[in-house]
């Protein structure tokens, strides 16, 4: 399985690591440490020579209660880097954003693809990717990131995780994305309980199954902390755990702030399923 964006291939065959860089200042994880153009290059080729091969540049946070940002400024923040990161590096660059400006100027730049957390609900989005023509990540959300994680609930999870998802993939497909430019992402920990998030990593395999790529983003998240009770700085363990989980249950790609830790446990995989072909 190829996922392609113009003349850049991404073989699918095996799992592919994407690096996460907030270019923001108040991202959970990182807020504030990449937001100077410099120390976000540097960091970016650092996640490239880790062994990501695609770099998710955000300039806007989705964490719950954060402000939100204009067009202006999340452009005046992802543009400048995806151009840099373009200027030193061949990696696939996706642009995380909910915005049709933004998602259109920074493909532009040198985007090789788009992942919104709204799949493509807003405003000229859905036009605004098919313009673009570059793959989509789908991401299931219930609710708005300032509010998602009131008080979820769901009457089936998956069923309703993957009727959501059906809809969105159906509504791409109607506007012109093409099928194989789709991915799709169940969305951890937005708008999710620690019992919804792990029952859906149970059951990605049931998402692999609809016939795309999907894309796991569990990188410290929450969902440790409320299992385990680690802070921030303690959850590399159960990151690299779910990170596995994911890539066995058919992911595709992890979206990850720990890139040379997940590489090897991919590594490790990848040399235990060789044995199998």
């Amino acid at each position: 399985m190829w996922l392609r964006s113009g003349e850049k291939g991404l073989d699918l065959s095996v799992a592919q690591v994407m690096g996460i860089l907030n270019v923001t200042p108040d991202s959970f994880s990182d807020g504030g440490k990449f937001k100077q153009l410099d120390t976000a290059l540097k960091r970016a080729l650092e996640m490239v020579e880790q062994g990501a091969t695609i770099i998710d540049v955000g300039g806007e946070s989705t964490r719950p209660g954060a402000p939100d940002v204009s067009v202006d400024e999340e452009l005046a923040r992802v543009v400048p880097i995806i151009e840099k990161i373009k200027e030193y590096s061949d990696c696939w660059i996706s642009i995380d954003t909910s915005k049709a400006p933004v998602m259109l100027a920074s493909v532009q730049a040198g985007a090789s693809m788009i992942n919104d957390v709204c799949a493509l609900q807003n405003a000229g989005a859905l036009q605004a990717a098919a313009d673009a023509n570059v793959p989509v990540c789908l991401m299931h959300m219930q609710g708005a990131p300032r509010t998602m994680q009131s008080a979820p609930r769901y009457a089936n999870l998956c069923l309703d995780v993957k009727t959501f998802l059906e809809q969105r993939v159906e509504a791409c497909l109607q506007a012109g994305i093409k099928k194989d430019h789709i991915i799709l992402d169940l969305g951890f920990g937005f708008g999710k309980t620690m019992d919804h998030n792990f029952a859906l990593l149970n059951a990605t395999h049931e998402f692999v199954a609809l016939g795309y790529p999907v894309l796991t983003g569990l990188s410290r998240k929450s969902m440790f902390a409320q299992l385990l009770n680690r802070p921030l700085s303690e959850r590399l363990a159960a990151s690299l755990a779910g990170a596995m989980i994911a890539v066995q249950q058919g992911s595709k790609i992890i979206r990850v702030h720990d890139v040379s830790a997940t590489m090897d446990v991919i590594n490790v995989l990848n040399k235990v399923n060789s044995f199998n072909k």
